[in-house]
């Protein structure tokens, strides 16, 4: 077991950072929120300042942490780095045995630093991280060494953020189907029935290209993910997995799998002989919610994770 302070990075807190958690907190209505939002401000500024000393690419002034309306409604305080996603930066109180991580920010991250301010504020021990939480409470003994906080975000597959399909924004590697397929009968399988001419143009759809590589004789998928707005606020979303080839059927036994952030299987279903697609039934979230899909035969294994 890792002790804390073989867990221990040290980082100092500048002027500049106290500025920017001062005018944040000068912002605020009430004393409580003020001093939240000025130690989560020093907490994301110390992770900050240590990932650009390894080299990472970060934007702070995108962070949801640096906003002023997410502050007052939202305990959040995230970072942006460039092509990973967004990392949460906790707080840990002096002689802590755990970090509180408030359910607000269970989805929609990369990963979690716990971060100790000693008493003047004129410091900041980067304690560990995790890539997920599931309660309001990790032990600090459950951290990994922030040591190899680097090594994760750079081999860290940035989530899907589905909540900015709506407005056209798409991740890399997500192609319309159209291009995909590139076969009617294939993209009228995905549409929904219901759609009208009206609601089709409300409902972005894409697709990523999986190759299965040399072992499977680089035979090549298509995930396809679409998304309706339902009436109760939620997200409705369809998901499917197609032979790019027209002529082809699926790998026998190939599997699509919905699970939960947390690992959970929800939803699975398996491939038969000569099937030309499969799919998972579709499913309503809220705004905000996380999943992951997997794909998986023999031994080939990829996964994709969401944000709605």
């Amino acid at each position: 077991m890792q002790t804390k302070e073989s867990l221990n990075f040290r980082v100092a807190l500048t002027p500049k950072a106290h500025r920017l958690a001062d005018k944040f907190c000068q912002q605020q209505g009430t004393l409580p929120k003020a001093e939240q939002v000025y130690l989560n401000t020093l907490a994301v500024c110390a992770v900050n300042d240590y990932l650009q000393q390894q080299g990472l690419a970060t934007d702070l002034a995108a962070s949801d942490s640096q906003d002023g309306i997410m502050q007052t409604g939202l305990d959040v305080a995230d970072l942006v780095v460039k092509n990973c996603g967004k990392l949460e930066c906790r707080i840990v109180q002096p002689e802590a045995e755990v970090v509180a991580i408030p359910e607000e920010v269970w989805q929609g991250r990369i990963g979690y630093v716990a971060v100790q301010l000693n008493e003047s504020l004129a410091e900041a021990r980067l304690l560990g991280f995790v890539a997920r939480v599931t309660s309001r409470e990790l032990p600090l003994n459950q951290l990994q060494s922030v040591a190899d906080l680097p090594a994760y975000l750079l081999n860290a597959k940035p989530l899907v953020h589905l909540s900015q399909w709506w407005e056209g924004v798409f991740e890399a590697g997500w192609q319309t189907v159209e291009a995909l397929l590139g076969n009617p009968s294939q993209e009228l399988a995905f549409g929904f029935r219901k759609a009208t001419p009206l609601t089709a143009e409300r409902m972005p759809k894409r697709g990523k290209l999986i190759d299965l590589g040399m072992e499977l004789g680089s035979q090549k998928l298509a995930l396809l993910v679409a998304l309706t707005r339902e009436s109760d606020e939620k997200v409705g979303i369809r998901v499917q997995v197609h032979r790019v080839d027209k002529e082809s059927y699926l790998p026998t036994g190939l599997k699509l799998v919905m699970l939960s952030t947390s690992g959970e299987i929800l939803q699975e279903v398996q491939a038969r002989d000569q099937d030309q697609y499969i799919q998972i039934k579709r499913f309503k979230t809220k705004p905000g919610k996380g999943f992951r899909i997997q794909l998986a035969v023999d031994n080939f294994c990829v996964e994709e994770e969401f944000v709605c």
